[in-house]
C-alpha cells in the first residue's frame, strides 16, 4: 500500500560553481523526497557556472527517475533573481527553496518542513540555532524593528512555501528583490523550524540586498531620511535665530548678517522641501510596489 504524500513537490536549488557538491546535495534531497512523496521534481538553477557543476549534475540526472530541470541563466544574475527564475519554472503545490548546497542540517528536516506546512503554515523556514555573523544579526534586528509583519526574520538554511504564498507575493509585485522579506510581508502564516548547527558560507552581494530590503519592506529608510532632513532643518533654523540675535545684540561684520540670513533661510527652505519630497517618495513607493491594500491570512467558514 502506497502511503506517500500525493501533493506534487518542487525543489528549486541554486547553483553557482558548486562543483561535485551540487550532485551530492541533489542526491540527498531527491532521496528524502522520494521516500515521502509520490510525485516531485528538481529544478536546478545554473547561475552561469564556470566549473564542472552542470556536468556532474547531468551525470547524476541520468540515474534519477524523477524529473530534473536545469535552468541555465544567460549570465550571472545573483541569488535572488536566479531563484525567482527557478520559482517561475517550478509547478509544485509546495516548493522547497534551497539557496545553498551546504547541507548543514539533518535531511529529515526536509519532510518536517512539509509536515509543519500541513498545520496551516504557508511559509516554513528551517533555521540554524546559531546565527552566522554579527552583521546578519544587526540586519535582522533593524529589519524586524521597522517591519510591519508580525513574523521575525532570521537566518535560514532553506524554506518551504505553498503555491498560495508564491501567488500572493507575485500578485503584490512581479519582481521580488528579497523573497524572504516578501513572504514575511505577504500576510500569510509563517513558522520556523530550528536545528542544531549553523550556516558557515556567505554569499556575495548581500549588503546591497540588505539596503534594498530595508528600503522596500520596512520604514527604516523613511525614518532615517526624515530624521536627517528634520535635523538639518532644525540646525538651519537655529543658525537663522543666531544670526538675528547677533544682528540686534552684537557687532557683526558689515554684510555678514545679510549673507548668513540668506544662506540660513535658503537652507531651511531646502530642507523643508526635502522633508515633503521624502514623504511623497514614500507614498509613491507604497502605491507602486506595495499594491495590496489589505492582506487576508485565511478564511474560515462555519456550518451548522
Amino acid at each position: 500500500m502506497n502511503t506517500k504524500e500525493k501533493n506534487f513537490i518542487s525543489a528549486v536549488v541554486y547553483l553557482h560553481n558548486d562543483g561535485a557538491r551540487a550532485a551530492e546535495f541533489c542526491r540527498a534531497v531527491a532521496a528524502e523526497l522520494d521516500a515521502h512523496f509520490a510525485q516531485y521534481e528538481l529544478v536546478a538553477v545554473d547561475d552561469a557556472c564556470t566549473d564542472d557543476t552542470v556536468e556532474s549534475l547531468r551525470a547524476w540526472g541520468k540515474e534519477q527517475s524523477a524529473p530534473l530541470t536545469i535552468l541555465h541563466m544567460s549570465l550571472y544574475h545573483g541569488l535572488e533573481n536566479a531563484m525567482n527564475a527557478g520559482l517561475d519554472a517550478a509547478i509544485g503545490d509546495y516548493v522547497y527553496e534551497f539557496d545553498s548546497t551546504q547541507l548543514a542540517y539533518p535531511t529529515n528536516c526536509i519532510f518536517k518542513a512539509y509536515q509543519t506546512a500541513l498545520q496551516g503554515n504557508d511559509i516554513v523556514s528551517v533555521c540554524p540555532r546559531t546565527t552566522r555573523s554579527s552583521a546578519s544579526e544587526l540586519f535582522y534586528k533593524i529589519f524586524n524593528a521597522n517591519s510591519h509583519s508580525p513574523y521575525r526574520l532570521r537566518t535560514d538554511a532553506f524554506r518551504l512555501v505553498t503555491r498560495r504564498a508564491i501567488n500572493r507575493v507575485h500578485a503584490s509585485s512581479a519582481h521580488l528583490p528579497y523573497r524572504k522579506a516578501a513572504y514575511a510581508a505577504c500576510g500569510l502564516k509563517m513558522a520556523d523550524l530550528v536545528f542544531d548547527g549553523r550556516m558557515t558560507e556567505k554569499q556575495a552581494g548581500r549588503f546591497n540586498l540588505a539596503v534594498d530590503s530595508l528600503a522596500l519592506y520596512t520604514d527604516a529608510g523613511f525614518k532615517v531620511s526624515m530624521g536627517i532632513t528634520l535635523c538639518m532643518l532644525v540646525l538651519a533654523l537655529v543658525e537663522l535665530l543666531y544670526t538675528v540675535v547677533i544682528f540686534f545684540t552684537g557687532h557683526p561684520v558689515a554684510g555678514w548678517t545679510t549673507t548668513m540670513f540668506v544662506i540660513t533661510v535658503g537652507f531651511a527652505g531646502l530642507f523643508a522641501v526635502l522633508t515633503i519630497v521624502v514623504k511623497y517618495l514614500s507614498l509613491l513607493l507604497d502605491l507602486t510596489f506595495k499594491q495590496q491594500k489589505y492582506l487576508v491570512e485565511s478564511i474560515e467558514k462555519l456550518q451548522k
